[in-house]
């Protein structure tokens, strides 16, 4: 009887270590350790990361299975401000993969540098980062801004705007023969300037880009999902749709951080008109809390971060959700990102709270 009530008891402990209780066979079920891997903070002093790539392959200052993080807020703390992309090894070194300033910028990016979580490395070592820029971490001086092209050693050397990009925040790429597709979450539409407090016209772009060799060249933007609510936040600066990606048969999954939710998009890569925002939840609330970051799961599924209390959530394609970690107790809301998955299948993401990047494998 002693040994039955010492596995019981193990068991919850290892329930409550890793959230709620999981369905056996999900991603998340896999993992049972957390590990911090490096501080996200260079020298200059900027925190709040945000975005989170992996390096596919080695070519210039890129090294292959590296992590590359943006990071949004300058040592000020000013919302918008940060400028540094820093470049992070698996074993935790960390260096300076780009710092980029406004007066360096090969072309117009309204309002300047401010990195968000729109983070993406394209075919032969270029980068491609968001911009939503501020210039003292408040709602009311933040800008459309623009998307930012980086060589393989970290130099601007493009700048993407125009009417559909509005406060670039999150972002998908696609890349399938000489093209690469660009998602992005647009967080400002039409709002900022109007000086507006709630508005439904957070957008979802796609971008196509030429790259078969050279810098990318954007050959067309086409708004896809159109009237998604939004809101400026002293806080948070905005809240709005965030993390993305692409799943099977073409379906484009948005995270809806205001709406709480997950919102799925049929036919993301040739849809011709855009969706209003209806009738295009794949799920929402329960294990939902703010959601921000989003990938796809080897298995299929959607794996979220939740701004509200730290955890993470997996959800299935047909919305169930199955599975929830707790990715950062410790700091708790509003500390989780981007995330990745790496080769050998193991979660990394940024946490903000505390300025690292950390592994749950």
């Amino acid at each position: 009887m002693c040994a039955l009530v010492a596995a019981v008891v193990a068991a919850l402990s290892l329930m409550a270590a890793t959230g709620s209780a999981e369905k056996t066979g999900t991603y998340l079920s896999s993992l049972h350790s957390i590990t911090t891997i490096a501080s996200t903070v260079p020298r200059n002093g900027d925190v709040n990361p945000y975005g989170i790539v992996i390096v596919p392959r080695t070519t210039g200052a890129l090294t292959a299975g590296d992590f590359l993080v943006s990071n949004f807020n300058a040592k000020s703390h000013n919302q918008g401000t940060g400028s540094t992309i820093v470049q992070i090894s698996p074993a935790g070194k960390l260096s300076v993969f780009a710092r980029i300033t406004a007066h360096a910028l090969p072309g117009a990016c309204p309002g300047g540098v401010g990195l968000t979580n729109a983070l993406g490395v394209l075919p032969h070592g270029y980068v491609v980062v968001g911009s939503l820029p501020t210039t003292n971490g408040r709602p009311v001086t933040a800008r459309h801004g623009c998307l930012i092209v980086l060589n393989r050693a970290g130099r601007a050397v493009e700048t993407i705007k125009g009417p559909d990009i509005e406060g670039p925040w999150g972002m998908a790429t696609v890349t399938r023969g000489a093209t690469t597709t660009l998602f992005v979450t647009n967080t400002l539409s039409g709002g900022t300037d109007a000086g507006l407090w709630i508005v439904p016209t957070a957008t979802v772009v796609r971008i196509r880009l030429t790259t078969s060799g050279g810098a990318p060249r954007a050959t067309s933007q086409k708004t896809i999902v159109a009237a998604i609510p939004w809101i400026d936040d002293k806080a948070a600066l905005v809240i709005g749709p965030t993390g993305l990606a692409l799943g099977a048969n073409d379906t484009l999954y948005v995270a809806d951080t205001l709406g709480n939710r997950i919102i799925a998009v049929p036919h993301a890569m040739t849809r011709r008109r855009a969706v209003p925002d209806r009738n295009i939840t794949l799920t929402a609330g329960r294990d939902l809390s703010e959601p921000l970051g989003l990938t796809i799961a080897p298995n299929g599924d959607i794996i979220t971060t939740n701004a509200g209390n730290g955890n993470i959530v997996e959800t299935t394609p047909s919305g169930k959700q199955v599975a929830t970690v707790a990715g950062d107790a410790q700091s708790g809301a509003g500390s989780l990102f981007g995330l990745a998955i790496t080769s050998s299948n193991a979660l990394v993401y940024v946490d903000d709270g505390l300025n690292t990047l950390r592994m749950l494998s």
